[in-house]
């Protein structure tokens, strides 16, 4: 049970515990004509299929990428190959397009 305060409210230690840890967060949203990914978080080899699930409809495709912290190899290569396939990369920091640029 996690540590209460005088107020009985919860504080910090109890809140970080590693079993509600998110590695990443993919979230759809789906407008008429367009598909928006957003993806939070770390993405690694084990999001890819899900990634890659979220991209396959077909129409415009976009992926914001403003809260990826960061992306493994198979996580860059499965951004990379959406990117080929038309969808549009929106919000990366200049770590994740360096990334993403590079061999």
């Amino acid at each position: 049970m996690p540590p209460f305060d005088s107020l009985g409210e919860s504080t910090g230690a109890g809140l970080a515990s590693n079993e509600h840890i998110v590695d990443c967060w993919i979230g759809v949203a789906q407008e008429a004509q367009r598909r928006t990914v957003r993806l939070a978080g770390r993405l690694t080899i084990g999001h890819v299929p899900e990634l890659l699930r979220a991209c396959a409809e077909s129409g415009a495709v976009e992926i914001d990428l403003t809260d990826l912290v960061s992306a493994d190899l198979a996580g860059v290569e499965a951004l990379r190959r959406v990117r080929a396939g038309g969808a549009t990369l929106v919000g990366a920091t200049g770590y994740i397009k360096l990334k993403l640029d590079t061999q």
